[in-house]
């Protein structure tokens, strides 16, 4: 028969199904005759020998019961309930010193449950609307405006929204560092599937978290601190992170921080069948309770639910929840002394005591230090505070402390505002005793109607003055925006212009302003950056306490883990928050983005843009950058069509540089032939003069056949430039004289080459 887990072994077996149970002594006798393994009992009934059918024997070494090797009863467990083992007497003492010190607890924080009550109320989350004159709402006359300015719950809202986006993302909230890993394909894998496995744990199997932690974030921004309890849940047989208002966390307002409380007390309300679960487990020891009594709410409380519009008290008590204490405190208790070189040092150690309030009996008394060799125990971490801004007691600093004297202001002015456009519009009167016997003094008079008004014979404007009312005050409106926007800015949500209207800002002052409005929230990221890794490491000793809890409800693992597998895994590395301490909101991530692929555009050598891109697409909110990228092949493979055009403008380059070498050469040689014919003609043309000196008819034919020549000469450079144009320009300078002069002539036009 499969045993409860908490809950002490039968000491009868179990016969066939229907049968009555078996004494010990029978079923051994049963043995013997069926030849099986026969064991020796002694007289409480505990096996010490067993002699089995092949002849072999088990003894028990240490004197321990055989049934009891390997198996992990309730004394074993260090961390079982000590109720049964200790006195009456000494258990209704302990109740009663804890009780009267949680209540002194409470007392101490009186102050604050004060200020989180009227906080409740300047969040406006409550429809009010205008009552009767002198109503207990705080509205004195009859119509006049309760209506609350929204910074306070402005301020909350942005953070949780904000806050939520950082720490609890999508694809979850966890990452893994692995600072020891020297590159093993092996521990990466490994390592990759843990953080793959323990996000799918927070975001499916601990459905709660999400919105648990949403929860938490609101009440975090408003009051300035929260809490998480980390632990194992014997019904859910798994880890639990649960959030914990600071209000149902008591602890002295003396307490500098959670580690040296003398006290920590979680008040928490159960349905009585929750109870008697953990009393069927052996988690609370089994005694009858009485039925509940009706819980001694605070303001706060009373504030919360008429905030929701719950009822403050249940008429039915058999539908009232349990009023749980668990206090985490230091106890000597008698039997369970602390010892010191063998003698008892009356040093106090840690336990965890759960009291039923109504009853006043305790449930459980269970250690809260691990079990090692230190014989000076040292109290396990359970709680994790996250902190807005610390505060100067145990309870820190939220937008409540900040803006709430601001909202309150402005929540006066806007009620001001409002009833003076109000009476302006609708003012009332004064009316003359005398002046009538009317029997109201209520006059409503209608769009286009009137109303009879007896003034016993006065004319109307003697027997009625209106009262004087002011319109709305622009210099109180104008104070008004004022307050407003010194609130924002405190609170940290104000919004800078930098866009519109503003074009010529420099960046860098941009930037400034940019940086500036967000140091608070910048602050606030960190600290609960923090808090969140603390929370994860409570996560990981609960893991490595109850490790099938972190596969069994998993349908699809990415690894398939066995306990010795996930230790080692899970002592190599630290889960850490996927949130960049560094970085409180998605606009930083992408300004950071940006200059990232301005660098690696100004110095591409330098920087690798798959690296670059890859940041930038998760920076966008992409969980697989890969998937847009193509294969490691294709990328580092040249474009064919790019590697073709290459070759091919080569080609070109290189036949346009045969074509003009060998224009240059023609050129050359052209000019050259032109020169000799030019020498020649000269020579001849003088030799013409001399021998003709006296025969001018002879001199002009002899030019015009000269002049000839040079048209013929020309024409067949003409020729030659228009089979090689590229030539052209290196012969120009050479044939613009004789152009020149053929044109003096009345022979070719030098505009006729020009288009060459």
């Amino acid at each position: 028969m499969a045993m409860v887990p908490g809950l002490m072994p039968n000491l009868r077996l179990p016969g066939p199904e229907g049968a009555p149970e078996q004494d010990p002594v029978d079923v051994i006798i049963e043995m013997i005759k069926g030849g099986e393994d026969i064991p020796e009992i002694d007289e409480r009934g505990n096996v010490l020998q067993i002699e089995h059918a092949d002849g072999s024997i088990s003894v028990s070494i240490d004197g321990n019961p055989i049934d009891k090797v390997g198996a992990k009863d309730e004394e074993d467990d260090w961390f079982h309930n000590l109720v049964e083992d200790i006195d009456s007497a000494e258990l209704n003492l302990i109740s009663s010193d804890l009780i009267r010190g949680i209540d002194d607890d409470i007392r101490s924080r009186t102050e604050w449950i004060e200020d989180r009550t009227q906080g409740i109320k300047l969040l406006g989350l409550k429809i009010e609307i205008p009552g009767l004159g002198g109503s207990a709402d705080g509205a004195p006359v009859e119509g006049m405006s309760k209506v609350r300015h929204p910074l306070l719950l402005e301020a909350v809202l942005r953070f949780q929204a904000n806050a939520r986006s950082e720490l609890l993302p999508t694809d979850g909230p966890v990452k893994i560092r692995d600072d020891g890993n020297n590159g093993s394909l092996a521990q990466d894998q490994l390592a990759t599937a843990l953080e793959r496995d323990l996000n799918h744990y927070l975001t499916a199997t601990a459905s709660e978290y999400y919105p648990d932690t949403d929860r938490m974030l609101l009440m975090l921004g408003f009051g300035g601190t929260a809490f998480k309890k980390v632990y194992y849940c014997p019904l859910r047989n798994r880890p639990i992170s649960e959030s914990v208002d600071a209000n149902d966390l008591i602890v002295n307002n003396a307490a500098t921080d959670l580690q040296n409380a003398k006290r920590i007390t979680h008040r928490t309300y159960m349905k009585p069948s929750t109870v008697k679960r953990f009393q069927i487990l052996g988690v609370y020891k089994d005694v009858d309770l009485s039925t509940p009594s009706a819980p001694k709410l605070d303001s706060f409380q009373r504030a919360k639910k008429d905030q929701q519009g719950i009822s403050a008290e249940n008429l039915n008590p058999e539908d009232r929840d349990r009023e749980i204490y668990e206090c985490y405190c230091e106890l000597d208790i008698k039997g369970f002394e602390h010892k010191w070189n063998g003698k008892v040092s009356g040093l106090e150690i840690p336990y965890r005591v759960t009291i039923d309030v109504s009853s006043k009996q305790i449930l459980s008394i269970v250690r809260n230090y691990d079990e090692s060799e230190d014989e000076l125990p040292e109290t396990r971490s359970n709680f994790v505070k996250y902190t807005f801004v610390p505060g100067m007691g145990f309870y820190d600093i939220g937008l409540l402390h900040i803006l709430g004297n601001t909202t309150n202001a402005i929540t006066a002015a806007w009620r001001e505002l409002l009833d003076a456009g109000m009476y302006s519009n609708f003012p009332g009167f004064l009316l003359a005793d005398t002046g009538a016997r009317q029997n109201t003094n209520i006059f409503r008079v209608p769009p286009g109607g009137m109303a009879l008004v007896k003034t016993g014979g006065m004319p109307l404007n003697q027997a009625i003055m209106p009262l004087p009312y002011k319109e709305p005050s622009g210099a109180l409106m104008a104070l008004v925006d004022n307050m407003a926007q010194t609130g924002m800015r405190v609170g940290g949500t104000s919004e800078q212009q930098v866009g519109e209207g503003k074009t010529d800002m420099p960046v860098g002052t941009t930037l400034a302003m940019l940086e500036q409005a967000a140091k608070v929230l910048n602050a606030v990221h960190k600290r609960m950056h923090a808090a969140q890794s603390e929370e994860f490491q409570l996560l990981v000793r609960t893991f490595k306490e109850h490790p099938e809890s972190f596969w069994q409800r998993c349908k699809h693992p990415s690894y398939p883990w066995d306990e010795q597998t996930f230790l080692t895994a899970i002592n190599n590395c630290d889960f850490v928050p996927h949130a960049d301490p560094n970085t409180a909101s998605q606009a930083q991530r992408l300004v950071k983005i940006s200059a990232l692929k301005q660098l690696q555009q100004a110095s591409p050598d330098l920087y690798d843009p798959v690296a670059v891109d890859t940041a930038a697409l998760q920076a966008m909110g992409w969980a697989n950058p890969s998937q847009f990228m193509k294969p490691v092949q294709e990328r580092n493979k040249p474009n064919a069509e790019v590697q073709k055009a290459i070759a091919d403008a080569q080609v070109d380059m290189k036949n346009s540089d045969a074509r003009m070498m060998d224009s240059q050469t023609r050129a050359k040689e052209s000019q050259a032939k032109m020169m000799l014919d030019q020498q020649k003609a000269a020579l001849e043309g003088a030799k013409a003069q001399r021998d003709m000196a006296g025969n001018p008819q002879e001199l002009e034919n002899d030019r015009q056949h000269r002049l000839s020549q040079e048209r013929v000469q020309l024409v067949d450079l003409a020729q030659d430039v228009l089979k090689n144009p590229e030539a052209f320009p290196l012969i120009q300078p050479l044939i613009q004289p004789a152009m020149q002069e053929i044109a003096q002539q009345g022979g070719l036009k030098p505009s006729g080459f020009g288009g060459m």
